[in-house]
């Protein structure tokens, strides 16, 4: 029974030992611009140039966000409701950053192999979380809270 388990452990860590090398060779082209580079062949300048147009709006968005987050820990008086409110835009501000970093390098391999640009639900999500967030903020404004 012992030997069941642990090779059902030995198993079960193999993909993840699979899994941790593809994030961190993710990780390593995040900050090695010449790695991608040696990946397939060189694109269209266009191709290139507009991933990276993309990447820089979504980093304006996560600025967006976190000026969100600043405005909203400034101007809604105290409380929790405040306090989570701005954790929240502060936090999905520097995750959407990330995202972006992220999405960028995977897309940029992905236009120099000449395959298929990798799928994201990231933009939904997003957008369902700054609707919610809008309406947790017009129900502040409703309940008094802000401007006091």
């Amino acid at each position: 029974m012992d030997s069941r388990a642990s090779s059902a452990s030995a198993g079960a860590c193999e993909p993840c030992g699979a899994h941790n090398s593809e994030v961190f060779s993710s990780v390593r082209i995040w900050f090695d611009p010449s790695e991608s580079h040696r990946v397939g062949d060189r694109p269209d300048y266009r191709f290139s140039l507009a991933n990276e147009r993309t990447f820089l709006a979504w980093l304006r968005t996560g600025l967006a966000l976190i000026g969100g987050g600043l405005a909203v820990a400034q101007f809604l008086s105290g409380g929790i409701a405040r306090n989570a409110l701005a954790l929240v835009l502060l936090g999905l501000g520097g995750l959407v950053a990330v995202r972006a970093l992220d999405h960028w390098a995977r897309s940029e391999r992905a236009i120099r192999q000449g395959g298929e640009l990798p799928p994201s639900r990231f933009p939904a999500v997003l957008a369902l979380l700054v609707a919610f967030g809008a309406g947790a903020l017009v129900a502040m404004v409703l309940a008094g809270k802000v401007g006091r």
